[in-house]
């Protein structure tokens, strides 16, 4: 009886001692990103493409939000992947806070080089922007194998500086004073174990990059009636080891800088990236990127265009890439967004029959 009274007496103060529920604004959002892509493309012997399919992208995110007597707003946001095959998977999962001295990212979330980086018009920039979110072009029926495919077809025909992925990191955002923001982001391990249970990360593992600093500025103004975006950000990742000489034997660094110009309708922008793509197990290959583009805005329409080039040289050969673009955006209701491009990829010492591809794409972006 008496155990059975202490038990009880101790279940008591540990209620009495836990605070009650934050009152949290739930969120819960995403979005889908679907088209019919028309493909025509060279193809390596055996391989035959389709000339019509579906592709798209879907996301469904979650969060939770709240501001405290004192200002303080504190929130959490996770977003998983819904597309077929993805077994809902995890893409971030972060905890943030704001006030009026700027904003902290602590998890699994892109870094201060991306959240700050500017981008340039575009066709249609599920396709040609900033992040490639769908992928007309069938790279290995086109006879492109290794890590170029790999990149093709993990990171995309893009120009995104996110060299830590979506690995556990601590960012700071800094307010907007005057237009101006910066921004700093610190990654422990870019190969830390992702598993609650698997404890923290290994150092001086071969082959690996480890922890990783970004930092990145922005700029956002109005000069003589022409709208300014500018911007620039640099990343440098930790080699860990070299033990057999024959892998990663660099740090990693990227870096990019952009301008976007807006004279009322017209917008017109530049971006370039450098990336020395130092990653796991492979020594560095010196990455170039030059993107411009173009575009007009009337009433619920936009016109766009945009090139990219990114050259690739791993010390032996010097693989390129160039893709024009052209499309259109119809807006037909909140979040809601028609939208139609043609591109034309043309690679030129990436295998030795330099594969090209044209692509036509119609479809829908439905935000909610």
């Amino acid at each position: 009886m008496k155990k059975l009274l202490l038990t009880t007496a101790a279940c008591g103060i540990a209620f009495a001692a836990t605070p009650a529920a934050a009152q949290v604004q739930l969120e819960l959002g995403g979005y889908f990103k679907g088209y019919g892509a028309f493909v025509d493309q060279d193809e390596a012997a055996g391989s035959e493409t389709n000339d019509f399919d579906m592709i798209r992208d879907t996301e469904i995110h979650f969060g939770g939000e709240t501001t405290l007597d004192n200002g303080l707003t504190v929130g959490a946001h996770l977003e998983t992947l819904a597309d077929g095959g993805e077994s809902f998977e995890v893409d971030e999962s972060y905890i943030y806070m704001s006030g009026g001295w700027g904003r902290v990212n602590v998890g699994a979330e892109d870094g201060a080089g991306y959240l700050l980086q500017v981008a340039a018009p575009s066709a249609d920039d599920n396709i040609d922007g900033i992040r490639q979110y769908v992928q007309p072009i069938n790279y290995s029926a086109a006879g492109i194998g290794g890590a170029t495919l790999t990149e093709l077809t993990t990171d995309g025909l893009d120009y995104d500086m996110d060299p830590t992925l979506k690995s556990d990191k601590f960012t700071y955002l800094s307010p907007i004073l005057n237009g101006f923001q910066v921004g700093a982001s610190y990654t422990p391990d870019s190969d830390a174990a992702a598993d609650d249970l698997e404890g923290v990360g290994l150092d001086d593992v071969d082959d690996t990059i480890g922890a990783t600093y970004e930092v990145a500025v922005r700029y956002e103004g109005q000069f003589n009636n022409v709208g300014v975006i500018t911007g620039a950000g640099y990343s440098h990742g930790d080699q860990e080891d070299d033990t057999n000489g024959t892998g990663l034997t660099d740090d990693r660094e990227a870096w990019n800088v952009g301008l976007d110009l807006d004279f009322g309708p017209f917008g017109l922008g530049a971006i370039y990236t450098e990336d020395n793509q130092a990653v796991d197990g492979a020594g560095s290959d010196d990455e170039e990127t030059w993107v411009v583009g173009a575009d007009y805005t009337t009433g619920p329409f936009k016109l766009g265009a945009s090139y990219l080039s990114t050259d690739n040289f791993d010390g032996v050969s010097d693989d390129e890439v160039e893709r024009y673009s052209g499309g259109v955006t119809y807006t037909y209701g909140p979040g809601m967004t028609f939208r139609g491009s043609i591109g034309y990829v043309d690679s030129d010492g990436v295998v030795a029959s330099d594969p090209d591809a044209t692509y036509v794409t119609l479809g829908t972006q439905v935000n909610f």
